[in-house]
């Protein structure tokens, strides 16, 4: 009998209305099908109505007697029963048996020897029989599919190539899926069925009886898949056959084609299902087929993009053919972009009147509904031309030149759309082929600049194309070819290879027929700056073509001035700061000091006057008593150049020197009418919108202005504007303040009688922000002195010291602290005196060292000052050295003999004047720290043996300030101050002040200590130093030193500075230092003369109890320098002939036994001497009793310890 083989294309699929009934079994939907739709169904209806149901409802019942129904009329309804009543038990034990053997003697359990071919045998068999043998043949498939290692292979069989028989063996299949699923699992029995012909046919029968097997069945056909299905016959079978299952559920096609690009294969499928996709509701801006492909190219996914790409540059490498998936894509993208193109759009080039006319049929306008869907497939064929490879054929590339030289209506899409084809163009010139493309370009391009202002004004966007066009022109004329690949990268939003060679024609049309450099610069200064611009514009705007003009010195180079647009734009800016501001900054100022060639010197661009300077802090403190108009930004930014402008000045000192050149800096002047400290604090507030320019700004002033950004500041600024104070603030209704200045000039005139209202004022003042608090600057701190005067209240200080340190106005504070006579005299100090002499800062009224509150800001002023005064020489120094020395190689010039003075010596007188300064600061402390006689009494002078200050020497000129409180509080806190030792005082708390600014000058410069130690200070200051300062430990490092001195007054301050370190630091250290102190001792004993020995010995034995004390290891070393020194100054005594005590042989009996005297010996066996008997006394004989008087204090000390 003969057979035909049929193809699957002439057989009746599964329809997708078919397919959805046997998913929601919809008995109702399943009755309305016609026979054919119903036969292909019949093996699942046939199973569902014969089989027990796992639902018992009433309602699956009804609807089990409509399938019944339905099942009645059918004649083939019979065979699939027949097939159902076999036992599948013992089929699937043969099968395996089959299995089994086949390995081993390659037999059949299953079918017999056949007498005729495999479909007459079908034809003539029972319905076990039947089953076999399509068992058997699937097997051997599904054997040979796991053998063959991913090689496809199409397996010629008769039983599935029968037109007869295909749906009697599609039965047979179904069924055996349903009743053996161990042994056919419904993946690889989908994977079989591709190797046979109709296989996509018998496939989408299987999964339609089988539905829920859908997503399974999918999925397991992806993931076996090839990466790149269009390579080869298996893979297009399997792209066939996934296709044909999302026509019948086309609801899943979307899910499948996401399965097909999580697994990287099969990208035929994913665009075949696109291109098969219908969506219910049409979106008319951009078609799936795009979003899809677009997704795919220009995704963040990386092996996505280049799996696609790969299905691109491999589908072009085959001939054309009308069934490759790729050319139906390309030619569904040109129907779509020929669909959107203008009507009657020629590559004619029309002459003039053509292009003034805007009824020119060749140059009508794209369409606004088009615009968007335009943009998508520019950048579509761009990413599918420079990332995928794909080579446009001559239709495609006519066609794309038509739409990118269209014109689009004046709207922001359509300002994409325009930017969008320029880049294109450049990124691919080999569009433009021909004389006529080339000129129909050039004038597209003229059709830009002209239109660039009205597309700008009618868009509403401050972001035109009209600035890419001039960025591009700068780029060409200055060969930035890798600038204009970023720029077309960055506004095609993807990464291309553009090859810089293949820019050549474009770059020849741009610099010699559209844009000359004379007409790029011309142009760029009338271009309007951006209003309010701020990082929330994007795109490519006039400030990045002004900075390209200025980095390629076109300015300069065609003297246009370009100073009023960067001023203007600096003025128009606002938060969040764009981030071309500050790069603009940086090579403007490098324009103004750095000539565009070495040939004309003077070809610069101008600075911003002082004028226009002072002008945008018009309002602020100092400037001006008008509201700024300006906002924080443009202030922050002039600071920035004003700070950026002075240290490229300083930094090309060299460089500016040699060519005769010193450009003028800003003048002190305005730098003291400029709130930098309060501009400084409002940026720390918008770090998040002013991005980098607030540390920019902290790194200049670290540089110039050290005191505006002192540690002491910030710690000190958030005890002021910490939680608390918030919450305080909170509960201010309005931010503006009750009190007026001349209310608070009338309190403080008033302090004395009127200080609980002065206060109150105070306290209202202490919730107002730092900005609030600018008008009250000045009233504040030229009241200052008034608070000098006796009885002024503790906490009216303390207020007026918080308020001070919100706004830090040092200059007006030092003015106003200055004494009596200065101020009779109304002499002003300025910002560069006091930075020239910080001294100035103690030449202030003497009360004020008395004055806790009001020396604490004094303290800061001026520490802050010494730093200032640091920053302040090392410019002048560098700013000065190259011109100078400059001018001295020219006026030596010819001249023999005269070497330029050394830039060394410079730096030495430099550094010397800074020490002078420290330490003068640091003495004239110390001396601060110095109580009067009358301040001594009251503080207990004597009396009181905790005192640190006992028997200091006296410092008259500091008077006494009495606050309130001080009289009238009662005896019982007068005698507690005086019983606390003057722990309470005034004075105690300067000295605390006092000790921790030189701890942390000594810290930050170790060599002010070691100075001010060698220079010498009042020995009974040194309790309250080595107490006080806890750096003072450093001293030990260079005692060795100061002992060396030749001086003996430094000698005697070593050791007395010594006794008091080994008694507060009992260290290792210390006690080798004081080991060598004891040494040069006995050494200096035997070199000096009689009065030089008094002199040296009396000061210094008391030190030796302090090293027993801390060191007892040193009792027998200083019991030896004791007997020396005693015996010398007892043989001087013996030698005049003088009635002396046996001083020696106590002293030797004391040494060899101490534990033997008695404590009551110790302390009273001595003969008291009154001070008129001493002071009449010889020397010697005092240095005797002074010798016996520390050998008894060191024995003292030490029964007492044990």
């Amino acid at each position: 009998k003969s057979l035909q083989m049929v193809d699957s294309a002439s057989l009746q699929f599964v329809s997708p209305y078919a397919f959805e009934a046997m998913q929601k079994v919809d008995v109702a939907r399943l009755a309305a099908l016609s026979d054919p739709e119903l036969r292909l169904l019949l093996p699942c209806l046939v199973r569902m109505a014969l089989c027990a149901p796992a639902d018992q409802s009433n309602a699956w019942a009804q609807d089990k007697k409509l399938i019944l129904r339905l099942l009645s009329g059918v004649e083939a309804v019979n065979s699939i029963v027949a097939l159902l009543s076999v036992d599948f038990h013992a089929l699937e034990q043969d099968a395996r048996k089959e299995q089994q053997l086949r390995w081993v003697q390659n037999e059949s359990i299953l079918v017999s020897q056949l007498q005729h071919g495999l479909t007459l045998e079908f034809e003539h068999s029972d319905p076990l029989r039947r089953l076999r043998l399509a068992l058997s043949e699937l097997l051997a498939i599904m054997n040979k599919v796991a053998d063959s290692n991913g090689e496809f292979f199409l397996k010629s069989s008769e039983l599935f190539e029968s037109p007869v028989y295909l749906e009697e063996v599609a039965d047979v299949l179904c069924i055996l899926q349903a009743e053996l699923p161990s042994l056919l699992p419904i993946i690889e029995m989908a994977e079989a069925l591709l190797h046979v012909r109709n296989g996509e046919w018998f496939l989408c029968l299987l999964v339609a009886n089988v539905p829920d097997s859908f997503s399974e069945v999918c999925r397991g056909l992806i993931k076996n898949g090839e990466r790149q299905d269009e390579e080869s016959v298996g893979g297009r079978r399997r792209t066939e056959a996934l296709r044909q299952l999302c026509q019948m559920n086309p609801s899943q096609a979307l899910n499948i084609r996401a399965m097909v690009v999580e697994e990287c294969h099969l990208p035929g499928l994913g665009v075949a299902l696109t291109l098969d996709y219908k969506p219910d509701m049409a979106d008319e801006a951009v078609s799936p087929l795009v979003s899809y492909v677009s997704g795919l190219l220009l995704g963040t996914n990386g092996k996505v993009r280049t799996w696609f790409s790969m299905f691109i540059r491999n589908g072009q490498q085959r001939k054309r053919e009308s069934s490759s998936v790729l050319w139906q894509m390309r030619r569904q993208l040109l129907l779509e972009l020929v669909a959107i193109l203008p009507r009657s759009r020629s590559t004619h080039v029309p002459n003039d009147t053509d292009m003034d006319s805007e009824s020119s049929s060749g140059y009508s306008g794209l369409r606004e509904e088009h615009v968007v869907k335009a943009s998508a497939l520019l950048r579509l064929y761009c990413a599918l031309m420079g990332i995928a490879g794909l080579r446009p054929t001559d239709e495609e590339a006519e066609q794309l030149l038509q739409l990118m030289t269209s014109r689009p209506p004046a709207t922001p899409a359509g300002v994409r759309f325009v930017s969008l084809s320029f880049c294109k163009l450049l990124a691919f010139p080999a569009l433009v082929s021909t004389p006529e493309q080339e000129q129909l370009m050039v004038m597209w391009l003229s059709w830009m600049i002209k239109e660039e202002e009205y597309f700008e004004s009618a868009a509403g966007v401050s972001a035109s194309f009209g600035e890419m066009l001039l960025l591009v022109a700068m780029y060409f004329h200055s060969n930035q070819l890798s600038a204009i690949i970023e720029l077309v990268c960055s506004t095609l939003g993807m990464k291309i290879a553009i090859k810089p060679s293949s820019l050549s024609k474009m770059k020849t049309i741009f610099t010699q027929e559209i844009f000359t450099e004379q007409v790029v610069t011309a142009h760029a200064v009338r271009v309007a700056v951006t209003n309010n611009l701020s990082a929330n514009i994007t795109g490519f705007l006039p400030i990045h073509c002004i900075y390209q003009l200025l980095r390629s010195r076109a300015f300069t180079k065609h003297k246009v001035s370009i100073k009023d647009w960067i001023f203007r734009q600096l003025c128009e800016t606002t938060t969040p700061l764009h981030t071309q501001l500050l790069p603009l900054i940086d090579v403007y100022i490098n324009s103004i000091l750095t000539p565009a060639s070495k040939t004309n010197p003077e070809a610069t661009n101008q600075p911003i006057t002082e004028q226009e300077i002072l002008n945008v802090f018009q309002g602020l403190a100092g400037v001006g008593k008008v509201r700024s108009q300006h906002t924080i930004t443009t202030q922050l930014l002039i600071l920035y150049y004003i700070l950026s402008y002075e240290e490229a000045l300083l930094a090309n000192t060299k460089t500016l020197a040699l060519m005769q050149k010193k450009p003028k800096s800003y003048s002190p002047a305005l730098m003291d009418q400029i709130p930098i400290k309060h501009l400084i604090r409002q940026a720390q507030g918008l770090q998040q919108e002013l991005g980098g320019l607030h540390s920019a700004l902290l790194r200049l002033l670290a540089t110039n202005y050290p005191h505006l950004c002192m540690v002491e500041d910030w710690i000190s600024e958030e005890e002021v504007t910490g939680t608390l104070p918030l919450l305080r603030k909170m509960l201010l209704t309005s931010s503006s303040c009750k009190y007026s200045q001349t209310q608070l000039r009338e309190a403080f005139q008033n302090v004395l009688s009127g200080g609980p209202r002065l206060l109150r004022i105070l306290e209202h003042l202490t919730l107002l922000s730092a900005g609030d608090l600018i008008p009250y600057a000045e009233a504040l701190t030229a009241s200052m002195g008034l608070l000098l005067e006796d009885g002024v209240s503790r906490r009216i200080l303390q207020t007026v010291n918080k308020l001070w340190i919100l706004l830090l106005l040092w200059v007006m504070t030092v003015n106003a602290l200055q004494p009596l006579v200065k101020l009779l005299r109304q002499q002003r100090y300025t910002q560069n005196d006091l930075m020239v002499d910080p001294l100035i800062v103690l030449r202030c009224d003497s009360r004020v060292f008395r004055c806790p509150p009001l020396m604490d800001i004094t303290l800061h002023m001026l520490n802050g000052y010494l730093l200032a005064s640091k920053a302040y020489l090392n410019a002048h120094l560098k700013e000065t050295a190259e011109f100078e020395r400059q001018a001295q190689t020219v006026s030596n010039l010819g001249l023999s003999g005269q070497p330029d003075t050394p830039e060394v010596t410079r730096e030495e007188l430099k550094n010397a004047l800074l020490a002078a300064q420290d330490s003068a600061a640091v003495q004239i402390l110390l001396e601060v720290c110095l109580p009067p006689p009358q301040e001594e009494l009251q503080l207990g002078g004597g009396g009181g043996a905790d005192s640190l200050l006992r028997s200091v020497q006296s410092a008259p000129g500091i008077p006494m300030r009495k606050q309130v409180g001080d009289t009238g509080a009662g005896q019982g806190a007068q005698g507690e101050r005086e019983a606390e030792g003057g722990l309470l005082s005034d004075l105690r708390e300067v000295q605390c002040l006092i000790c921790c600014l030189l701890h942390q000058m000594f810290i930050a410069d170790p060599n002010i200590a070691k100075l001010v130690h060698f220079q010498g200070y009042p020995q009974a200051l040194l309790p309250l130093t080595v107490a006080g300062i806890p750096s003072m430990h450093i001293c030990l490092d260079f005692i060795p030193e100061l002992l060396a001195q030749p001086q003996l007054e430094k000698q005697i301050f070593a050791i007395q500075l010594l006794s008091h370190l080994c008694t507060q630091y009992a260290l290792p250290k210390s006690l080798s230092v004081a080991r060598l102190a004891i040494s040069v001792m006995g050494t200096i004993l035997t070199v000096l003369t009689r009065a030089k020995r008094f002199a040296f010995f009396m000061p210094t034995l008391p030190c030796l109890v302090s090293f027993c004390k801390a060191f007892p290891p040193l009792f027998d070393d200083v019991m030896s320098l004791l007997v020396q020194v005693g015996q010398v100054s007892a043989a001087d005594v013996t030698t005049k002939a003088r009635d002396i005590d046996p001083l020696i042989a106590r002293l030797q009996y004391m040494r060899q036994k101490p534990q033997e005297i008695p404590l009551s010996e110790s302390k009273y066996s001595l003969r008291k001497r009154s001070a008129e008997e001493l002071g009449r006394a010889d020397p010697d004989v005092q240095l005797c009793y002074q010798i016996e008087a520390t050998f008894m204090d060191i024995i003292s000390s030490s029964t007492q310890a044990l």
